[in-house]
């Protein structure tokens, strides 16, 4: 007989809300329980754990929502300059909707609980820095394309994406503190900046 009960999915919803919402040690499992109206034994029936549903809370918001939308902006069938910016954009946008909805900005949940935790709970950062490192990947794959193509300047393309990383997310987590989204605005042109994009379209390319 199969099973009947999504407290699992609630469970891991709720959390995955609160937590980016309030922060990973503000938020209780009484608190997760009540905003998935699941009871605090269900909760216990499926998780060992606040961190262990975090664990499954970042797993299921990679798999079900981030990972499809990487898939799509990262598309091979797209030039690698506008994957880049593309996503870039896209997070823009994204913060400026929720803080036109909510009035907060509330940057990148992976990032905001993986600074958070840090050693405390070390399951969860592991949870984190693997999602961080996937992501990376779709970087890596389009700066070496761009390379490829003569858009970018030559270099480690593994490098080059740590670096967009590192910027990308201190520049979410400063409009974070700053609560305004506009400091997002000219992402775009810093990354392509710093990843020393060429000025002058390779042969071939569309002008």
């Amino acid at each position: 007989m199969g099973r009947t009960s999504d407290a699992d999915e609630k469970l891991m919803i709720a959390a995955t809300d609160l937590m980016w919402d309030e922060g990973y040690g503000a938020v209780t499992i009484d608190e997760i329980c009540e905003r998935a109206g699941v009871k605090k034994g269900s909760f216990y029936y499926y998780f060992k754990s606040k961190a262990d549903l975090a664990v499954a809370a970042l797993e299921k918001l990679w798999r079900d929502e981030w990972k499809p939308k990487m898939d799509r902006v990262f598309s091979p069938s797209l030039d690698p300059i506008e994957r880049i910016t593309g996503y870039l954009e896209g997070i823009y946008q994204m913060q400026v909707d929720h803080f036109k909805q909510h009035g907060t900005v509330l940057g990148c949940p992976f990032w905001s609980v993986g600074s958070e935790v840090s050693t405390q709970e070390i399951d969860v950062n592991a949870k984190v820095r693997e999602v961080i490192s996937r992501k990376w990947r779709y970087y890596e794959s389009a700066i070496r394309a761009a390379m490829a193509q003569g858009s970018f300047e030559k270099g480690d393309p593994d490098e080059k994406a740590q670096t967009m990383g590192f910027l990308l997310e201190g520049a979410i987590s400063q409009a974070r503190i700053m609560n305004n989204p506009e400091a997002l605005r000219n992402l775009s042109s810093s990354v392509l900046e710093i990843l020393r994009a060429k000025t002058t379209p390779p042969v071939g390319a569309p002008r």
